[in-house]
């Protein structure tokens, strides 16, 4: 498996087919309606205007098996070192250490970024997502109760973070 960094022109489509399977199959992104290439146009505009990497994991056959990304956690200037992260794989590479693979390279990238938090909102009945983060060291940082209303049931939304020694010397402004 091989990390690069993903485009809009080469992975958008592989990208929304993965996000696409987590909204109508899981409980891993809170919505209910497929997204769209031009929902992918945006997000790829985001994630290139404020430098937020987009990590790919790609097979020997050059399919994309899973990404990774961060994004702003909330809008505010006091949060500038803090952002929220996701990893998603394609149902039929789960259970590789894809994911894994594409936290660790995240994390190092966070880093390099002199960010701070990275924290992760996870449906609280996501076991495996929950195991993951916690074997990268993230901590539970608490849960809002009901937050989300999904295939018929009341969502819990468990939020973890891990702490980095990043930024070497914040600045508040």
């Amino acid at each position: 498996m091989n990390l690069v960094n993903c485009t809009f022109e080469l992975h958008a489509h592989a990208i929304l087919e993965i996000f696409n399977d987590a909204i109508l199959n899981s409980t891993a992104l809170y919505e209910y309606k497929p997204r769209t290439m031009e929902t992918m146009q945006a997000w790829f505009a985001t994630k290139a205007t404020n430098r937020f990497p987009v990590i790919g994991a790609v097979n020997g056959a050059g399919e994309l098996m899973g990404f990774a990304s961060y994004g702003t956690f909330r809008a505010f200037p006091a949060n500038k070192y803090s952002v929220e992260h996701s990893v998603y794989v394609h149902a039929n590479h789960r259970g590789q250490g894809v994911s894994v693979v594409l936290m660790k390279a995240l994390i190092e990238r966070a880093r390099a970024a002199e960010l701070h938090a990275l924290i992760g909102g996870i449906d609280a009945a996501n076991t495996t997502s929950i195991a993951l983060h916690e074997k990268l060291g993230f901590t539970h940082s608490g849960t809002i109760r009901h937050a989300a209303f999904k295939f018929g049931r009341w969502l819990d939304l468990a939020f973890y973070q891990l702490l980095l020694d990043t930024p070497s010397t914040p600045v508040d402004g």
